[in-house]
């Protein structure tokens, strides 16, 4: 009887995954929502006809990758602890706790890196100016597994992406990614107090759920090294959780930001996470709704500047 139970219950599994397959996630999601984009009270939906086959393509990649030697179940343990790690022991992250296992490293690229991914898209695709000076080249700092990088290339069409991290599974999984969405660009490993950034119009510096991990000392000078980076034609653009009780550097961050003439927004979407990381969202107790984040941008000259 237990047997038999158990094999009803893997078929029903299978259907179900089976039919996610046949209609893809994002079937039905309404487009753009009115309103003001950056208000954190205005639900906006994601617009996510934007290479939806690469996105797919990519999702699956990510479950065969990082599946193959690892359950659900241990999976879903890395996610808690990751989770844990990022809302009550920020000290770790400096010092790389937040990759130390295996299980950690697969929740992080599995479910994380896809949600960097869909928000970074449609920040990037919302923030710029119309008309807005083509991206050439895109420079990725603390590009993790290169999920937002490789969104915010795509969105913005840059010819290539430049990524910079400090974790050398980080910088292999970032260089899959690119591989992924066939993207022309590499991520090295390196320290981004000795980056030297060269930022000339045509520049989109991309700092995506990095800034709020750096020590504060490191982070300060990124301030300045941005300023500068703006003044001689790149576009900066950060991004974070919304979270002020961790961002206690934003404050002066969005102040810089819109004395020189960026914007500061509060991003909600209202949109559902792609099957698996609505599964791995359940099992590990974490919210699985809106998709969050805030963002400071610099933009560079216009279009039509000299």
């Amino acid at each position: 009887m237990d047997v038999l139970w158990i094999r009803k219950k893997q078929l029903l599994q299978l259907a179900h995954h089976l039919r996610w397959r046949a209609e893809p996630w994002w079937a039905g999601v309404r487009g753009p929502g009115s309103g003001n984009a950056g208000d954190a009270k205005c639900g906006t939906a994601l617009r996510l006809e934007s290479h939806p086959a690469a996105l797919q393509a990519w999702l699956d990649a990510l479950e065969e990758r990082h599946l193959a030697d690892l359950t659900i179940s241990e999976v879903t343990r890395g996610l808690r602890a990751l989770s844990s790690c990022y809302v009550e022991r920020r000290e770790k992250l400096s010092a790389g706790g937040a990759l130390d296992g295996a299980g950690k490293r697969a929740a992080f690229a599995l479910f994380y890196g896809p949600q960097h991914f869909l928000i970074t898209q449609e920040i990037v695709s919302r923030v710029r100016a119309t008309p807005a000076r083509p991206v050439d080249r895109v420079l990725d700092l603390g590009c993790g597994t290169g999920s937002a990088g490789s969104a915010a290339a795509l969105a913005s069409g840059a010819a290539r992406i430049e990524g910079f991290d400090l974790n050398p599974w980080a910088v292999r999984e970032a260089n899959w990614t690119y591989r992924i969405f066939d993207l022309d660009g590499r991520a090295t490993v390196t320290n981004l107090s000795r980056l030297r950034m060269r930022a000339a119009s045509g520049t989109l510096i991309l700092a995506a759920y990095a800034v709020n991990e750096l020590p504060d000392a490191l982070r300060s000078g990124l301030l300045r090294r941005f300023q500068d980076a703006h003044r001689a034609g790149a576009s900066v653009l950060v991004i974070e959780p919304i979270a002020r009780r961790v961002n206690v550097w934003w404050k002066d961050w969005a102040t810089t930001f819109t004395t020189a003439g960026g914007r500061e927004d509060d991003w909600r979407f209202d949109t559902p996470l792609p099957p698996r990381q609505r599964l791995l969202a359940k099992a590990a107790g974490l919210a699985a709704g809106e998709l969050m984040a805030r963002s400071l941008y610099l933009p560079g000259p216009p279009a039509d500047s000299e």
